[in-house]
């Protein structure tokens, strides 16, 4: 038999699993959407008939070879010259150090040479190197954030980027270049401190101009260029190298006047490099006479020694070199923290004496100078100075009295961009982002954002200033938010609450701010900034939002209780209920109602759940308080209010024993968000809190087609793009019970990593996913992948759920399968009425069929008492009520209706029963029934003989 032809997409996804990248980091490599990568493992997975993803990275070209720097350096544009003996040096310490800092001057070649050293070091860490620049870091906090988009580890609700990174980083041997350290030192150092001890294979090459003053820490002296055996000049063969580079070399003869002039330059790359750059207009005369004329000793303390002096002497002389209008742009154009376009710059430094055509011209100029780079970017030509030319350039600022007036202008400037950045975002996202959106929205936001950063630092910390800084916190949060950095968009809100002018500000931004928190799954930052929200809006004199915030804070105590690192008291909870209750009272505000009526239906159904139902009002007090906070929702015109009580709803009507009405109200709460079409925090929240629910209860009633596109919608949505667990946890159960085993374990590596990677939470969605790979691992009969994925279900689940609930469903499937009707007898022997009290009532219907089913088969005295009450329960869940009229076919010996059962089974949506089916009928029906098994990827069971009981 020949392996199956592989697409050439599929051959890309092939040698991208060779280098151990995830779903989502292959997508943004292809273009493709998780999803579409999903479906090519599986597909691969078939046709190489392989059992799983890492037996494809083996069968990958690629797949036993460590991964390279090439990949994931910035490959220079020009020749590395000379250094070999501290090559040698700093690659060896590189690989004996976890920590090994290159200090030296700017403009010695620090940069230049750790990229030499990773790229020759690569080869002894089999997971590769990265590069990550901290130029445009201005924040000490933002360290994690930039390690983390170099090696591609995304945020995770729940969880701060300083725990994210050290859990996915943990088993790496690589090595990280951390470059240009000095701007940030002070949070460098605790966060190199935390991510080593963490993480035991990782080496860091880092480069500063002075050493970050940890223990460990291996410091290597970068010195100037020297020279070597023979007479021998580096420091004149990087001047040879570049001066040939823009027209023309020295000629032979004049080599010794070049090794003089380069030692007179203290073999500093930077400066022989500018000077190098005049070589063709100037000559070797022009560069020594201009040396002699211009070079001069600027005034600095101790840290200005020889060597940074001569740079900066150098750049005193390039400067003076310059026409005034150029010096003017140079100098204005250091406050962009990143490269920019010609329109930027004439936006921020087109005054007099320049205007915006003498920018554009004046650009072009100091390219041409080697003071600016340029290169081509999706938006148009972009301009850069290196940074120490842009320290340089600012000092000049501050000299001629202009540093605040163009900061003033660049912060004007990043104001702009950040309100047109906030417009579009709300279409970043959607179905149809058109040109303002999408990509494109993207591509322009990671231009700008370190700007604004930069921007929002500067003006953050000017009283003057204070109210533009408010304004750039708001609108970098709102973009933040939509380009899923959910930490900054969290981090921005609140430090716009810190700068508002009014508390009722303030109060809108920690609301914003505690929305953004439900959706990073934080309960305890949701309940702390809904109090502080809560608290301004006191202070603001507003009674109806104090009164929305105290409620919504015990509400998310109630609610979102699994989210909490530690739960508050319930006593405390209350408390707040009671001054919420009070300030609506004081204001009579319909929204103000709702939410105090939502915080009450939450403290119901507390109490509820507490006594499990033993009084008989219980649960019809549950849905009234529930039915009432949906009503004044309603009233109130708060889409997001009506979705939070139709959620507490959709709970009560399940505890009361109605699955349908629970999952009428969260189909209907899904369908209200989304019509609404609201992009914020809280509505995002909703909705992705929706669609789990959806689709959760769509599993209860039996709806698997519907379950299993709400869960791929929910899969798919950006936000959880790096959050596989929670993302993919309702898509697997409803693949595993319809028998998509193909499906699920394409899925199931995303949901392992993403567990592994966020602590291994619990949660009631974890638990039933890990035991549905479990069981799709255990119909093919692999017994020790069934093993490790079910002790991952103990891990992830609540307890009572993994043994009564969904535990005992898969557990049942699996035993049926395999032709042990006793055991499956067994583990359903608790009466469901008693046992749906303890766990989640969506395994009810499929715990009561499979039960029938199982006495039926093991011939138990009780199975047609079992059948007829099953039939009675599960009428409306056509899965359900298929296994249980097979159950009363079984049991009657009455083919005709057993083969029926198998069309109810196909119309539902779950092939694998439908299949089962046809082995139970026996006969001609089992061949093709194993068939059937055999092309959704599992391995049949024993044919059941007809009507067998």
């Amino acid at each position: 038999m020949t392996t199956p032809a592989i697409s050439s997409r599929e051959a890309e996804v092939l040698d991208l699993l060779g280098e151990h990248l995830s779903n989502a980091e292959i997508a943004a490599r292809l273009f493709i959407s998780v999803r579409t990568v999903e479906s090519h493992v599986s597909s691969l997975l078939r046709k190489l008939e392989l059992p799983d993803r890492r037996a494809l990275s083996r069968r990958s070209p690629g797949g036993t070879a460590p991964r390279t720097a090439a990949a994931v350096l910035p490959v220079p544009l020009t020749a590395f010259v000379g250094r070999a003996r501290e090559q040698a040096e700093l690659a060896e310490a590189v690989t004996a150090g976890r920590l090994v800092t290159a200090v030296g001057p700017g403009g010695v070649g620090k940069t230049r040479l750790a990229l030499a050293v990773a790229a020759r070091a690569a080869g002894g860490f089999p997971d590769g190197v990265c590069f990550a620049d901290l130029v445009p870091v201005t924040d000490p906090g933002r360290v994690a954030a930039a390690v983390a988009a170099a090696t591609g580890v995304g945020e995770q609700p729940g969880r701060s980027l300083d725990d994210v990174l050290p859990a996915a980083l943990a088993d790496r041997r690589a090595l990280l270049v951390l470059d240009n350290c000095e701007q940030v030192r002070e949070g460098v150092a605790p966060f190199l401190e935390r991510l080593l001890t963490a993480c035991p294979g990782l080496h860091v090459l880092a480069t500063s101009r002075a050493r970050l003053m940890v223990p460990f820490e291996r410091v290597f002296p970068v010195p100037p260029l020297s020279r070597v055996g023979g007479g021998r000049s580096e420091a004149a063969a990087l001047f040879l190298e570049r001066a040939a580079a823009v027209g023309r070399a020295p000629d032979p003869a004049e080599y010794g006047h070049v090794t003089a002039l380069c030692e007179r330059l203290d073999g500093m790359a930077l400066a022989i490099e500018l000077a190098a750059a005049r070589w063709s207009t100037l000559g070797l005369d022009g560069l020594t006479a201009g040396l002699s004329d211009q070079l001069r000793i600027l005034a600095g303390g101790p840290r200005a020694d020889g060597r940074h002096r001569s740079v900066r002497a150098v750049l005193d002389w390039s400067h003076d070199l310059l026409t005034p209008e150029d010096r003017a742009l140079l100098r204005r154009v250091s406050v962009f923290a990143v490269p920019f376009t010609a329109q930027a710059a004439a936006d921020v430094a087109g005054f007099a004496p320049l205007d915006a055509a003498a920018v554009a011209d004046g650009l072009g100029r100091l390219a041409e100078q080697s003071l600016l780079t340029v290169t081509a970017a999706p938006g148009g030509t972009r301009y850069h100075a290196l940074e120490t030319i842009r320290q340089y350039g600012t000092e000049l600022l501050a000299g001629t009295g202009e540093l605040g007036g163009v900061r003033g202008r660049h912060l004007a400037w990043c104001l702009d961009a950040a309100a047109a950045l906030a417009e579009d975002a709300a279409v970043a996202g959607g179905p149809d982002p058109g040109p303002r959106g999408g990509a494109a929205w993207r591509v322009r936001f990671d231009a700008a954002a370190d700007d604004l950063r930069a921007a929002l630092a500067w003006a953050a910390g000017l009283p003057e200033h204070r109210a533009d800084a408010h304004r750039l916190a708001c609108a970098l949060a709102s973009s933040a938010f939509a380009r899923n950095l959910l930490g900054e968009a969290q981090q921005r809100h609140e430090q716009a609450a810190g700068l508002a002018a009014h508390d009722t500000d303030a109060a809108a931004a920690l609301r914003q701010a505690a929305g953004v928190a439900g959706c990073r799954r934080l309960g305890d930052d949701m309940y702390r900034l809904h109090r502080a929200a809560g608290e301004a809006a006191r202070r603001a004199g507003d009674p109806a939002a104090a009164a929305r915030d105290l409620a919504t804070a015990a509400t998310v105590a109630y609610r979102f209780s699994s989210t909490f690192a530690e739960i508050p008291a319930a006593s405390e909870a209350r408390a707040l209920l009671g001054e919420a209750r009070e300030q609506a009272a004081a204001c009579g505000d319909p929204a103000a109602e709702a939410a105090v009526a939502l915080a009450e239906a939450a403290v119901v159904a507390d109490a509820f759940g507490a006594v499990q139902g033993d009084a008989d009002n219980s649960a019809a007090d549950t849905v009234a308080a529930a039915e009432r906070a949906v009503d004044l929702a309603l009233r109130a015109g708060d889409g997001a209010a009506r979705s939070a009580a139709l959620d507490a709803l959709s709970g009560a009507q399940s505890w009361a024993g109605d699955p349908f009405a629970a999952a009428a109200a969260a189909r209907h709460r899904l369908d209200l968000l989304d019509r609404s079409g609201a992009a914020t925090p809280a509505a995002t929240h909703e909705l992705v809190d929706a669609l789990a629910m959806a689709a959760a209860t769509a599993v209860g009633t039996g709806e698997l087609p519907q379950a299993r596109a709400w869960g791929e919608r929910l899969a798919g949505r950006p936000l959880l793009a790096e959050v596989g667990d929670h993302a993919t946890s309702w898509l697997l159960v409803a693949d595993a019970l319809a028998g998509r085993a193909d499906d699920v374990l394409a899925t199931s590596p995303r949901f392992l990593d993403a567990w592994e990677r966020a602590g291994r939470q619990r949660s009631f969605s974890l638990g039933p996913a890990a035991a549905a790979v479990a069981m799709v691992h255990g119909l093919r009969a692999d017994r020790d992948a069934r093993a490790a994925w079910l002790a991952t279900a103990d891990r992830a689940g609540a307890e009572d759920d993994h043994r009564h609930g969904h535990g005992a469903v898969f557990d049942s499937i699996v035993l049926l399968h395999h032709g042990d009707p006793a055991a499956a007898l067994e583990r359903t022997a608790p009466e469901p009425e008693s046992v749906w009290k303890w766990v989640c009532w969506v395994w009810l219907h499929w715990y009561a069929a499979l039960r029938a089913e199982a006495a039926v088969l093991a011939g138990h005295p009780a199975a047609a008492a079992r059948t007829a009450a099953a039939r009675d329960l599960v009428t409306g869940n056509p899965v359900a009520t298929a296994l249980a009229d097979r159950a009363q076919a079984l049991l009657d010996g009455d083919r005709q209706r057993l083969l029926a059962t198998a069309d109810a089974f196909a119309a539902a949506g779950c092939p694998y029963q439908a299949a089962r089916t046809l082995l139970l009928a026996g006969g001609r029906h089992a061949a093709a029934g194993a068939a059937a098994l055999d092309a959704l990827g599992l391995r049949p069971g024993p044919a059941g003989p007809a009507a067998a009981h």
